[in-house]
């Protein structure tokens, strides 16, 4: 089981050393996963959260136009990124949301 404390701190601290993807990982296993979840399933959903962070940088790192500064091309494709993700926060939060209502007693 997942002690709640230690994964909010777990993360600053990862955050703060240069682990930003670890300290979202940290926090999306602490909002979205059942505390009580298998060894395995945290495994395997940590490997997809990576592969996804992996697949989006490397994916920006393919698509830059090779210029020093970004183009006009290069600021479309990173504000349709930042649309993208923004809509998929927004649907993460409501579950979130929904996750947190039905853990908490009536």
């Amino acid at each position: 089981m997942a002690d709640i404390k230690y994964l909010q701190e777990l993360s600053q601290k990862l955050a703060d050393n240069g682990k930003l993807l670890e300290a979202g990982w940290v926090g999306f296993r602490m909002y979205v996963i059942p505390q009580q979840a298998p060894a395995q399933q945290i495994d395997e959903m940590r490997i997809a959260f990576m592969a996804g962070a992996q697949h989006l940088f490397g994916s920006i790192m393919t698509m830059l136009d090779p210029e020093d500064e970004p183009t006009d091309d290069d600021m479309q494709r990173m504000n349709l990124i930042h649309k993208e993700l923004e809509a998929f926060a927004n649907e993460l939060q409501n579950k979130i949301k929904d996750r947190q209502k039905e853990r908490s007693p009536n």
